[in-house]
């Protein structure tokens, strides 16, 4: 008898969440918990971290300290370069943003915050942290695909809900779920952003283009801090776990009141900032150089935006 041969593992990573759904409206629920139990974890892991008597202190961002601060080297020039496919919050997300920045600041005064032109989602990072005779030859091959990928959320509504802010030692990032929408009574459209997703990187591949990407796939977040300073953190050059418990604090405190205001209600109503409809006022944007921090680099091209 012929053995059977496993179906080959596809070379999308966005598939497998997909795949474990069977991309079935009934099912496709709990794909959204992929989503939520990914930033649950992430806050759980770090919230042991930060209270640990073996708790080290956050991890500087050292490049952005040096982009950000002239004098501790002179002449610096990030030499990461990169390609990547990224959305512009909207306005009401923008809002939200600068509130939860403003409250984390609070007890971290030394972190550095996202100036809000520079705010953004990955929705696709092709690459990074290469030299930019990589990138141009890389460049050359998405010319032809590029378009097809800056506009794909205009004929693909998605939504993203449940804003939650998340932390570890390196930033503070806000996050989403993909909605599932209910088109009519008893009808679930399962078309979601990390379909999306899916769809930009299958378009990306039939340039031929290798894709590298750093983050992981239940993923869909907006770093709106990163620490540059120590000091935040320590007593006298010293740890101090009450500083440090301190973050995780006012992370709970934030969280609770997105979930109280701003997460959808019984009937279904969110309020302003507790939604984003993905390439909402402005399309996607693809980007390359030294963009890790959403300035810098070349705006190459921006996919058409919309009002919702």
């Amino acid at each position: 008898m012929p053995s059977v041969k496993p179906a080959p593992k596809s070379p999308n990573p966005f598939d497998s969440l997909i795949e474990a759904a069977n991309d079935d409206p009934e099912q496709i629920h709990g794909f959204q918990a992929a989503y939520e139990g990914h930033r649950l974890a992430l806050n759980a892991e770090h919230r042991v971290i930060f209270s640990s008597s073996h708790f080290g202190g956050v991890s500087v961002d050292p490049i952005l300290l040096r982009l950000v601060d002239p004098t501790v080297e002179p002449g610096f020039v990030d030499p990461r370069h990169s390609i990547t496919f990224i959305a512009r919050p909207p306005d009401q997300v923008l809002e939200l943003i600068r509130t939860c920045q403003d409250m984390v600041r609070q007890v971290v005064p030394g972190l550095w915050l996202y100036p809000r032109s520079t705010l953004h989602m990955t929705a696709l990072e092709m690459t990074h942290s290469r030299t930019a005779d990589e990138i141009a030859l890389l460049v050359n091959q998405l010319r032809d695909v590029a378009p097809s990928i800056v506009n794909h959320p205009v004929g693909h509504r998605t939504r993203l809900i449940k804003p939650f802010l998340c932390f570890n030692t390196i930033a503070v990032a806000l996050t989403f779920i993909p909605a599932v929408e209910v088109s009519a009574p008893g009808h679930i459209n399962p078309y979601t952003y990390h379909h999306m997703r899916r769809d930009l990187f299958d378009h990306a591949r039939t340039s031929g283009a290798e894709i590298g990407s750093r983050y992981a796939v239940p993923s869909a977040h907006i770093t709106i801090g990163r620490y540059i300073r120590t000091e935040d953190f320590e007593t006298d050059g010293k740890v101090d776990l009450k500083k440090a418990n301190r973050l995780v604090e006012r992370i709970d405190e934030i969280n609770a009141l997105l979930e109280r205001e701003l997460w959808p209600k019984e009937d279904g109503s969110i309020a302003a900032g507790g939604e984003w409809i993905f390439g909402e006022q402005k399309g996607l944007e693809w980007h390359t150089g030294p963009v890790w921090y959403g300035s810098g680099g070349e705006t190459l091209l921006v996919g058409e935006g919309f009002l919702a």
